[in-house]
């Protein structure tokens, strides 16, 4: 019972996020802009797709992936190796990252780079940064000055790479924060921070997503350096086109088994190192193994059905709608039209639902669930809205990732530690599914009719949502400092802030 009604739940919360998305473009289609009937239909059957196989994998995630990580960072807590630890670290982050839904839907976008070895670079950059991050937890270095330092070098490497590869590593940073990687990453976070005994080694364990999605950023700027993108590749369409309904559903079933294939060569990683932990050491009697067993099970599926959506339905129409509102008569509404949809997406993703309660918890109802939650809309629909002002304009990605980073590591050093710690954390909360199924095939479709180049206008998209949070939940937490010093002795903000305990990615 329990189970069945975390499945109405997963499957509430996913309709909750693809439906505002259906509503607005159903009303672009039907009454202003005209699209052919069979790919509006097959993004209706998209839509069905993506609802149930988010809820799926949202449900097997908890059921499994969430499970496997608690074992195995709990078991890597008590040999208290450090080698193998980071051994571990490094072989996780890397396998985990490889099965990102967010992940194989921006690598399949990407035109110019072969899916294989963008989905691998980022995931040996993510399982690097893992390892990084365990040894920032072990040696209790500040996360504050590490992200400084991190993001300094990022940003030097930047001014020197290809600039093709530039919003598409700043992208691939926004995507690897997912429903699959966090369990294991927050996990392996808190086992190791037990072996330490000091007071803020707790504290401590918190940051390890957001330092964890620089890595992707620093793999695909060093990929820019040794790989030959295909210039041909770059103006590829994104476009699937069906003669009839009998042709449509044939798409669907051809679909279905490749991505299955897929999806299970991208899980079969995990599975093996949660199998050896299982004979080593884990020896999980019957139950508690048939119920992970089950949750990959559905987790495989949904994560199938998932990627069916968008590959068949989503992308297509997503394309074509983007390339259509490009024509003279309808450009005013590019802008307007994605902050819109970037305020539903937003406000639709149950993990920024959490994130806004747990602010106004910590900071005792001074900054209150709403506030938060409008201020997360505002930034993400800016966000939306300066993505399309560079597909119109061609705007370098570096012209506003450079100051939004900078304001947010400046920030960093006026705020809590826990605040900057949730704030790298939630940086991925906000590029959610549809950030990567819907918005990037938009933008790309817009800037493909605009003329202008994929690779470095209509990428960047994921980054910019991912980088708003970074910035909002920091000014709030000035507001937070502000607010407790007019009400309270200024040496009783650290005793709050620091010592609280945020359950950010708690569903």
């Amino acid at each position: 019972m329990k189970h069945k009604n975390l499945l109405f739940e997963t499957l509430r919360e996913s309709s909750a996020s693809v439906l505002p998305i259906v509503l607005i473009v159903a009303v672009l289609c039907f009454i202003w802009v005209p699209m052919q009937t069979d790919l509006m239909l097959a993004f209706v059957i998209g839509a069905v797709f993506l609802v149930v196989g988010m809820g799926l994998f949202t449900l097997g995630s908890s059921l499994s992936m969430t499970q496997i990580g608690s074992h195995i960072g709990a078991c890597l807590t008590k040999s208290r190796k450090i080698w193998l630890i980071l051994s571990v670290s490094f072989l996780l982050g890397a396998a985990v990252t490889v099965s990102e839904p967010d992940l194989k839907v921006l690598a399949a976008s990407v035109p110019a780079v072969d899916t294989t070895v963008l989905i691998l670079v980022v995931s040996v950059g993510v399982g690097f940064f893992l390892l990084v991050s365990m040894v920032r937890i072990l040696r209790a270095i500040s996360l504050k000055w590490l992200l400084a330092g991190c993001y300094t070098a990022v940003f030097v490497l930047a001014l020197l790479a290809d600039r093709d590869f530039l919003a598409v590593a700043f992208d691939s940073g926004g995507v690897t924060t997912g429903p699959m990687t966090v369990p294991f990453i927050m996990a392996l976070g808190v086992g190791v921070a037990s072996i330490r005994s000091d007071v803020r080694a707790h504290e401590d364990s918190f940051g390890l997503v957001g330092l964890c999605s620089v890595g992707p950023i620093f793999a695909v700027l060093i990929l820019g350096f040794i790989y030959r993108a295909s210039p041909e590749g770059s103006e590829a369409s994104a476009v699937i086109s069906y003669a009839d309904t009998v042709a449509m559903g044939h798409g669907y079933l051809r679909a279905i088994p490749e991505n299955l294939k897929e999806v299970g060569i991208a899980l079969l990683p995990i599975a093996l190192i949660f199998t050896v932990f299982q004979i080593v050491s884990l020896r999980l009697k019957r139950f508690p193994l048939l119920k992970i067993l089950i949750g990959v099970v559905i987790t495989l599926t949904g994560l199938t059905l998932f990627l069916t959506g968008v590959n068949v339905g989503f992308s297509s129409l997503g394309y074509m709608l983007g390339e259509r509102l490009s024509a003279p008569k309808w450009r005013f509404l590019l802008i307007p039209l994605s902050m819109l949809m970037g305020w539903f997406i937003i406000n639709a993703e149950p993990a920024v639902q959490v994130l806004n309660r747990q602010v106004e918890e910590m900071s005792s109802g001074v900054i209150s669930a709403r506030a938060m939650g409008l201020s997360l809309s505002i930034a993400v629909s800016c966000a939306m809205g300066l993505s399309m002002m560079r597909a119109l304009t061609g705007l370098s990605i570096l012209w506003v990732v450079l100051p939004g980073y900078l304001l947010a590591i400046c920030l960093s050093f006026c705020v809590p530690n826990t605040f900057t710690a949730i704030a790298f954390d939630s940086g991925g909360v906000a590029s959610g599914p549809l950030t990567a199924a819907f918005m990037l095939p938009f933008a790309t479709g817009a800037v493909s009719a605009l003329g202008g180049n994929i690779m470095t206008d209509a990428f960047g998209l994921v980054a910019l949502v991912a980088m708003m949070p970074l910035i909002t939940v920091q000014v709030m937490g000035l507001i937070y400092v502000w607010s407790t010093r007019r009400k309270a002795a200024p040496g009783k903000l650290t005793a709050q802030t620091d010592s609280e305990v945020i359950e950010l990615w708690e569903m």
